[in-house]
């Protein structure tokens, strides 16, 4: 008999065949039940203590998945999911999550069966091709300037949110947002950047009612001289600097020997005069406001006042680019560079506004912002916080439409259509592809059958009468209204999902699902190889009492 050969280091693990598959299956469902109860406007909100002690209170399926911190590989892929299914599309997260768990949750059946994965994953993609083209039968364009109707849309994406409750409050804050900051690319493209062009500004006090989009842009600072300069000027001239407006320093220690006593009198003068000369030159446009990234000194500060004019230093470089959007003004690197049409003449009123008990300048009545600053206000800052993660959705959602002005149905309406279809097709299908197909099918189910069972009602009741008004693929329109529980026409409703969020939704999560179905070996405990020559890391030495005296403690 042949001696055992090793071939694996002994402090490698080593997992394969349906082992593995089924640890894949455990662990994704295992993620997909934390979220299953933040699906639909009856969702359950979480509660999350970080590492250094703050709660996060929310229910959006990535920003819950994001505080949470995952020993296996294959859930840790599933955060992945939610993640781009974020950034991509902004709406969704929790859907992609279950939907992925479910795939797999059915693709258990036939790998205990012995199918082989490469099969089932044949089958799901398939069986996505002809999701997709449901959805694309199913969809119906919509009118991007009605805003009844895009306010319906957007408060059916964060129906689901925690600011569901406030009714359109966040919607128009939404929409209002995206409006201003859209850009028409020509050919009928809109290029919105919400990340760039839209602050969101979170001040604590008020009620949230009193939140607001102001046309224009506000900022965490105050005039550099309060009792010196205007806090409040109606059309203001804005002048935006990128300089400092200070004398140059050296750049690493200069020594000057000066001989005479009157030299040194000279070298001030000199300091003055440079940045007099500064003043000079920003002062010939006639500004009123004037806004610099970087310092401003005493002496400048002098002139300007002197002048008449507001000035403002260390600003944020995104905060500037905010406000050159808004007013039109054109941030300059050097004063002697600036021409008229430097000037933003754009914004109506430049005021500093107290809030509790922080300065706050706001540069708002823009003739055409092209960038703005949603101020929320709310009782407490976690509350702010996911009032604000509500916000980026539906700003998403927003843009999303804008771009791609599709629907589909809500309310699970969209997933049992397809479900339906999928069945039909099933029978047409050979081969041994054609039950994983049909399970699939079943799996869309999910997300309706979710909803069902987060508003409390019979589950298997309600899932059976959808199925049989869906039964051909007709009446795409019933789907579950989240508030009740209760079969409705969604139609009627405003229950709207954006044809490219469910399009992402599905696409993410059954490629996923084929991904990790793919997956038949995990080696783990695979350690970082050292460079020759240094030595492994020895065990750390616990000093005792007894060597307290010794002098290997203190090293020379």
């Amino acid at each position: 008999m042949q001696s055992q050969v090793l071939v694996l280091k002994d402090s490698l693990k080593r997992e394969s065949g349906s082992k593995v598959h089924h640890a894949n299956i455990q662990a994704s469902k295992a993620v997909a039940d934390i979220i299953r109860t933040t699906l639909g406007p009856r969702s359950m909100l979480k509660m999350l203590l970080d590492a250094s002690g703050g709660i996060v209170v929310t229910n959006d399926g990535n920003a819950i998945l994001r505080e949470l911190d995952l020993a296996h590989p294959a859930a840790k892929s599933m955060i992945e999911l939610s993640r781009t299914q974020d950034e991509e599309v902004g709406d969704g997260t929790t859907s992609v999550i279950i939907l992925a768990g479910e795939m797999l949750h059915v693709a258990e059946a036939f790998i205990d069966q012995h199918f082989h994965p490469t099969v089932i994953c044949r089958a799901y993609n398939k069986a996505l091709e002809d999701a997709i083209a449901v959805l694309d039968k199913i969809a119906m364009t919509i009118d991007v300037t009605d805003r009844a109707t895009m306010l319906g849309l957007i408060k059916s994406c964060i129906g689901t949110k925690f600011t569901g409750q406030f009714g359109d409050l966040i919607a128009d804050l939404a929409l209002d947002a995206t409006r201003i900051v859209g850009v028409d690319l020509g050919q009928g493209l809109r290029e919105v950047d919400i990340k760039k062009y839209i602050k969101v500004e979170k001040v604590p006090g008020g009620q949230l009612e009193d939140s607001v989009v102001l046309k224009g842009v506000m900022i965490n600072k105050d005039v550099i001289a309060p009792g010196k300069m205007r806090r409040k000027i109606v059309n203001p001239r804005i002048m935006l600097l990128d300089c400092p407006l200070e004398y140059k320093k050296g750049e690493n220690q200069t020594n000057a020997e000066l001989l005479k006593e009157e030299d040194w009198g000279l070298l001030l003068k000199l300091e003055e005069e440079y940045i007099e000369g500064l003043c000079v030159q920003i002062l010939k446009f006639k500004p009123d406001v004037v806004i610099t990234e970087k310092g401003l000194s005493d002496l400048a500060c002098h002139y300007l006042s002197k002048a008449g004019v507001t000035a403002i230093r260390r600003l944020r470089k995104t905060d500037n680019n905010r406000i050159a959007k808004a007013c039109g003004a054109v941030i300059v690197n050097r004063p002697d560079e600036l021409q008229e049409s430097d000037i933003g003449t754009g914004a109506g009123l430049f005021e500093v506004k107290k809030i509790g008990d922080e300065f706050f300048t706001f540069i708002v009545d823009c003739k055409d912002p092209k960038a703005c600053t949603v101020l929320l206000r709310g009782p407490s800052k976690d509350m702010l916080n996911e009032v604000e993660r509500n916000l980026q959705d539906a700003m998403a959602v927003a843009r999303n439409i804008l771009k791609n002005p599709k629907l589909v149905p809500g309310g699970g309406a969209a997933e049992l259509t397809v479900s339906a279809t999928l069945k039909q097709k099933s029978s047409s299908i050979e081969g041994i592809e054609k039950w994983p197909y049909e399970a699939a099918a079943v799996a869309f189910e999910a997300i309706p059958r979710t909803l069902a069972q987060n508003c409390g009602v019979n589950v298997i009741r309600t899932m059976t009468a959808l199925q049989g008004k869906h039964a051909n693929g007709e009446n795409a329109w019933i789907g579950i209204d989240g508030n009740t529980g209760a079969m409705t026409d969604v139609k009627e409703k405003k229950i709207w999902d954006a044809y490219n969020v469910k399009a992402q939704t599905f696409k993410t999560a059954i490629e996923s699902a084929c991904l990790l179905l793919r997956i038949d070996d995990i080696v783990s405990g695979i350690k970082k190889k050292q460079p020759a020559g240094s030595k492994a890391p020895s065990k750390p030495q616990v000093e005792t009492e007894g060597d307290a005296d010794n002098e290997q403690i203190i090293p020379e």
